[in-house]
């Protein structure tokens, strides 16, 4: 299918239905700019904050909050909410495990051409240092329905990373989503390729270009914590591609190598990712991942090679 959806506005709509039936659950916003924002501020007054454009701040308010008792969101722009805001998770949130959950959206290099300052090349290896944060990026409607309602169901210290932009629906049915931080989205026989959000598309465009037997695609939308039954799934191939939006350092595909050596297993991993520099050129994103070794026939080339 190729229906596109705001993957803000369907996790927003899914807090708000919750809200309106839970009077503990409380969304802080340092932005407005999603029609879900809209109504849930018109229609849930008392249960929806604007901090302004005071991240940090965001987030010391949300811990007072949780120890109050609270079930709390805060959304705002991913780079501003994760990197700016590393100290206040880890110091307010974290080490006291309290379970507020931290929308970021528009991750990668989603603010084109807003450049480097807008840009989230790296949250990833700063987010999964911090103790006790579960990291989630869904890529489609369906995957992210389905991460807002577990989170809804089951409070707890975590990060959803979101694209500012539509996406088609990758997920041909609900019931591909199992919860267990990973989805086996197409069989293949001898390569595995992983990937998360906006690449993961590119990934399966990919497969399509090529022998669709070649190559399986694993949408691994928990990358931390990375449920260990994975690497039995892994165990399986001759060689595993990763792909991410990220520089290569302590990201994504470093996650997956820690699992293969945590499970003792010696599989090839080809890891495709972001040049390690800043992004100071202009032309969109596709252009950026283009430029960066992450078209179709950079991904079909990586599988072919391992």
């Amino acid at each position: 299918m190729t229906e596109l959806t705001f993957q803000r506005d369907i996790f927003i709509s899914e807090v708000f239905a919750a809200a309106k039936k839970d009077r503990n659950i409380f969304f802080i916003s340092a932005d407005f700019g999603a029609p879900a924002l809209d109504v849930f501020r018109e229609e849930l007054p008392e249960q929806f904050i604007h901090s302004g454009i005071s991240e940090q701040n965001m987030i010391d308010m949300a811990a007072g909050l949780a120890l109050s008792g609270k079930k709390v969101y805060v959304y705002a722009m991913a780079p501003f909410v994760t990197l700016r805001c590393l100290e206040q998770t880890k110091c307010s949130l974290a080490l006291m495990n309290l379970p507020v959950t931290i929308l970021a959206v528009g991750v990668g290099l989603g603010y084109a051409d807003a450049g480097p300052t807008h840009y989230s090349t790296e949250d990833i290896a700063c987010m999964r240092s911090i103790v006790g944060l579960e990291v989630l990026s869904p890529c489609d409607d369906v995957s992210t329905r389905m991460v807002a309602r577990h989170v809804v169901e089951n409070p707890a210290l975590r990060v959803i990373r979101m694209e500012r932009h539509a996406l088609p629906r990758l997920y041909r049915d609900e019931n591909l989503w199992d919860n267990t931080g990973y989805t086996e989205l197409y069989a293949g026989e001898r390569v595995c390729v992983l990937s998360y959000g906006h690449l993961l598309h590119r990934v399966v465009a990919s497969r399509e270009i090529a022998n669709k037997n070649q190559f399986a695609v694993i949408d691994l939308y928990q990358v931390k914590p990375i449920e260990q039954g994975l690497a039995r799934v892994l165990e399986k191939y001759s060689g595993i591609v990763t792909v991410e939006e990220q520089c290569l350092s302590g990201g994504f595909g470093s996650a997956v190598l820690e699992l293969l050596s945590d499970a003792g297993l010696s599989i090839p991993v080809k890891r495709l990712g972001l040049q390690e520099k800043y992004y100071f050129q202009n032309g969109g994103r596709e252009y950026l991942l283009d430029q960066s070794g992450l078209t179709t026939q950079d991904i079909n080339r990586a599988v072919e090679e391992i």
